[in-house]
């Protein structure tokens, strides 16, 4: 009886823990099984969470350098080992919360691999080696992504680095190559950059953000190369020699031509991530991928196979860590007979740099391309009194409002602490708000927040503030 479930999770990410949760929540045993030592997943183990924090110090970092202007003057130096510290001791506290809600809900966390010997057999193996067969009524897939690479090129964590690499290097490089303007990219980047670094971002596309709006691409790009980031866009790179002490980067444009080289110290991989699925025993069972490698899955997250689940980075839909989340809610409320959903039009995205970015809906370029007949309403932080007084004038909010209904389609924020400010604009988009219901809501005074009632009153051509 020991080694039988309601639930078994394979993957302990925000998907996977969460599912594990919820499902005890409403009353079902449920073990979640994760191949690192702790739980978490690359989120709070080597992605958002530790990124989060080198942003943060970093941040921290320049500001107290360049205070001079706000009559704050003091001798600043960095101790790179000691941020580190910062990073670890955050990540730590986080893991242990999760062991901690493991206990509290009775869940039965397992330390190794699992694989799919049936619809309702899985095999654990600990990471010592130890193997047990775990016996399911239901299972869920929850185990992420993985880095995506080059060709040719070798990441080997040192000086060719994936996103874990760079949040573990011993030293301020000279130069880091970030190979993607993704989100992942721009903020690894950043870090590097305040703490000292030169930094050139090679992008593919002729903009950087991938699919954010066009208007607040270009925006951010002109603030990041403000602050001293370099780009190569409608460039790839093509090889690495890492034979010489310093990397030589072959670097053409992608439309092809003449390569150029360029030498770096570290060199950034970020061109994207893909599902992992390997050694999860899917084929063996039948469960079917869809032609990018994604485990299929209907409306209610289930997979071709009768009691095998799937959700976050391993379906379709954006790779974030709060989308997994949800769909971890949702599936264990399925599996326990409850009306599980998630609003896929309503999921946010942010970029943690300096200015931030952040989005919820869809671009102006989206809107257009639907046919939709809309309105846009937009204000500058330059005339928000709290960026201002913060000197965080960079960038605006955008509303994108339906012509006819007035609804809001999406909302767009490059500035300070966008992040944060987006979460009213979801909020309003899950109770379909027109423009007008934020422009109507009083908001205080002086915060960044009335930038976006600013944009809600521009949509309708009546802005207030200057």
């Amino acid at each position: 009886m020991a080694d039988e479930f309601d639930l078994v999770v394979i993957g302990g990410g925000p998907g996977g823990y969460n599912c594990a949760i919820r499902a005890a929540q409403l009353g079902l045993k449920a073990a979640c099984i994760d191949k690192r030592g702790t739980f978490g997943g690359t989120c709070l183990n080597v992605g958002c969470i530790p990124s989060k924090a080198l942003l943060h110090a970093s941040e921290l970092f320049e500001e107290a350098s360049h205070g001079a202007a706000l009559g704050v003057k003091a001798e600043v130096s960095l101790d790179l080992k000691a941020m580190m510290g910062f990073k670890e001791k955050t990540v730590d506290e986080l893991t242990k919360g999760i062991e901690f809600l493991f206990k509290k809900n009775k869940i039965t966390g397992l330390k190794g691999t699992g694989k799919l010997l049936s619809a309702t057999e899985v095999l654990f193996t600990s990471n010592e080696g130890e193997e047990k067969k775990l016996t399911a009524k239901n299972i869920v897939i929850a185990t992420g992504s993985d880095v995506i690479g080059l060709p040719g090129i070798e990441i080997d964590e040192k000086r060719v680095v994936s996103s874990t690499g760079a949040l573990a290097l011993d030293k301020v490089p000279g130069h880091v190559l970030v190979i993607g303007g993704g989100v992942i990219g721009l903020e690894l980047g950043s870090v590097w950059r305040r703490l000292g670094a030169e930094v050139t971002v090679v992008e593919f596309l002729d903009h950087i953000g991938g699919e954010m709006d066009g208007e607040v691409s270009k925006t951010f790009q002109r603030a990041l190369k403000k602050q001293g980031m370099k780009f190569k866009l409608s460039s790839k790179v093509t090889g690495v020699d890492a034979s010489g002490k310093s990397l030589k980067v072959a670097v053409e444009p992608a439309a092809g031509g003449d390569a150029e080289t360029v030498e770096a110290d570290v060199v950034l991989m970020c061109i994207g991530r893909k599902p992992f699925t390997e050694g999860l025993g899917l084929e063996d069972v039948g469960v079917a991928l869809d032609a990018r490698g994604r485990i299929d899955v209907d409306g209610h997250y289930r997979t071709n196979v009768a009691g095998v689940y799937a959700i976050g980075d391993v379906i379709k839909g954006p790779m974030l860590a709060h989308k997994a989340e949800d769909e971890s809610m949702a599936v264990a409320e399925v599996i326990a007979g409850k009306a599980g959903h998630v609003n896929y039009d309503v999921i946010p995205s942010v970029v943690y740099t300096s200015p931030e970015v952040a989005f919820v809906g869809m671009t102006e370029e989206q809107v257009k391309a639907a046919g939709i007949e809309y309105k846009v309403g937009k204000f500058p932080f330059m005339a928000n009194a709290k960026a201002k007084v913060g000197g965080m004038t960079d960038g605006f909010a955008k509303i994108i409002a339906d012509a006819k209904t007035d609804r809001v389609l999406g909302v767009h924020i490059v500035g300070p602490d966008a992040g944060n400010l987006i979460g009213e604009a979801a909020v309003a988009m899950e109770f379909g708000a027109a423009a007008e219901d934020i422009a109507l809501t009083c908001h205080a005074h002086p915060t960044l927040s009335e930038a976006i009632r600013q944009a809600a009153l521009g949509v309708d051509d009546r802005i207030m503030q200057m």
